[in-house]
């Protein structure tokens, strides 16, 4: 490593640590080695054992390996980040970070697995098959409308728990800062005009997780790149075949609270006091104009990356009180990593065997709570990364919605699963740290510490400036 890291953008930096590393994880033994009769334990022949146990009730797998604490994070490469269809190498140090945010937040083990199926049967036989290895599965970075079909498949051939990130992830996070948001603006969520930018995995998961949460239909206006979605639109019978997803929005909607126009974002922004997008990165993809004939104190999560849809100080001088976005930089992160590895801490630690809306909700509800408790105000309505505590109540939350709906194979209550997670994930920093100290872990280096630093001071200097 040299000083020409202090002019090196994000991506060359990442891309001479992952040769540094060579790799982000990897697997260490957890119980005494060393000794010959301490093998014959873990393998041949004692462990016939175990293996025989768990051939007549495959349920003990959960006790006697890692499965208990396993997911695969599964991915066939075609809608990898903003680079799309890169196929399965491409997503592999994603999925390999993503496995690394499992860990280091959660306390799960988690194994990068792409593959080659491209055809949706093949997908869900592929996850079928390696079913037995794992306690969950978090799909990732598949393209739209494959990723819906295989998400509602899986769940119900599959008896272990199945999510993906890209839709129920983003949904939940983006939930509990609209809880606090409405809290903050003086509205009831289940009552007010919302207008959702974009009909991808986000924001279609995002309209099935307001309806669970009570929100009805006719309140949701739903825009894709063609206008409002309602029944009336000439391409409905060509969704009714090709996507069913936003047929059924269509459906229930029928433009929602705009009712059914021949409009696009302008139009559904009138009069809306609560606006999502996730749609494609701006800015400019929503005018500041536009945004200045929503309701009064609106709410806008503009959540593309790496550039929001509109600026946050665009969208607060057109009158919007409380702004969120996709982004580190700005107050008000929607980021999915305050949900994924706590809902599966609690989920693998009760042995769930799904994830349903009702679990999502209660870590949205867990995530609203926390940030409430430290105090909201318009530049905090959701947790922060660096606020570890946060962790082991979304997990304990979404382990006793879990208890409560009967698909936990193990019965713990809140404060039980607290106690574990907190433990867990604690114990998972701990090592890392042991690790570290005695120099088994490589420390980044100090030139490219200085880079990052230019970095992140040009991001604040760029923002400042832009305002």
């Amino acid at each position: 490593m040299t000083e020409e890291h202090k002019t090196l953008d994000w991506y060359e930096i990442a891309r001479r640590l992952h040769k540094y590393y060579e790799g982000k994880i990897e697997v260490l033994p957890k119980v005494p080695i060393g000794k010959q009769e301490y093998y014959s334990i873990w393998y041949t022949p004692g462990v016939a054992g175990p293996a025989k146990d768990d051939a007549e009730n495959p349920d003990e797998t959960f006790h006697n390996t890692w499965r208990w604490n396993a997911i695969a994070v599964v991915s066939d490469g075609t809608r990898v980040l903003g680079l799309g269809k890169i196929g399965p190498e491409g997503a592999l140090p994603v999925m390999e970070g993503k496995a690394l945010l499992f860990k280091a937040l959660g306390g799960v083990d988690a194994v990068p697995l792409v593959h080659r199926a491209r055809d949706p049967e093949k997908f869900l036989e592929l996850l079928e098959l390696v079913e037995p290895s794992f306690g969950g599965i978090n799909l990732e970075d598949i393209e739209s409308p494959k990723c819906f079909y295989i998400l509602d498949e899986a769940r119900k051939r599959l008896n272990i728990a199945v999510w993906h990130d890209d839709q129920q992830g983003t949904a939940t996070v983006t939930l509990a800062g609209l809880i606090n948001a409405a809290k903050l603006t003086g509205r009831d969520l289940r009552k007010a005009r919302i207008t959702l930018i974009g009909a991808g995995a986000a924001n279609i998961a995002l309209y099935r997780l307001l309806k669970a949460y009570g929100v009805p239909p006719k309140n949701i206006t739903v825009v894709d790149s063609k206008g409002i979605i309602h029944s009336g639109r000439p391409d409905i019978e060509k969704l009714k075949k090709e996507h069913p997803w936003k047929y059924q929005i269509a459906v229930e909607t029928n433009g929602g609270w705009k009712g059914p126009v021949n409009g696009g974002i302008p139009e559904a922004l009138d009069g809306a006091e609560i606006v999502v997008a996730a749609s494609r990165p701006g800015p400019g993809v929503i005018k500041k104009e536009w945004v200045a004939k929503m309701a009064k104190d609106g709410i806008l999560f503009a959540e593309a990356n790496p550039v929001p849809e509109i600026w946050p100080w665009e969208a607060k001088e057109a009158g919007v009180r409380i702004v969120g976005t996709g982004r580190s930089d700005f107050p008000n992160q929607v980021n999915n990593s305050l949900a994924f590895p706590p809902i599966f801490r609690g989920v693998l630690d009760v042995r769930a065997k799904t994830i349903t809306d009702e679990m999502a909700i209660a870590a949205a509800e867990e995530l609203a709570k926390f940030a409430e408790e430290k105090g909201l105000h318009e530049d905090y309505i959701l947790p922060t990364m660096e606020e570890f505590d946060v962790f082991p109540r979304v997990a304990a939350a979404t382990a006793a919605k879990a208890v409560e709906q009967g698909v936990a194979r193990l019965k713990r209550t809140y404060e039980e699963e607290l106690e574990i997670a907190e433990k867990i994930i604690k114990s998972t920093l701990e090592k890392y740290e042991a690790l570290l100290r005695a120099g088994l872990i490589k420390e980044m280096p100090e030139d490219v510490e200085r880079a990052i630093e230019g970095l992140r001071q040009k991001k604040k200097e760029e923002a400042a400036h832009a305002h």
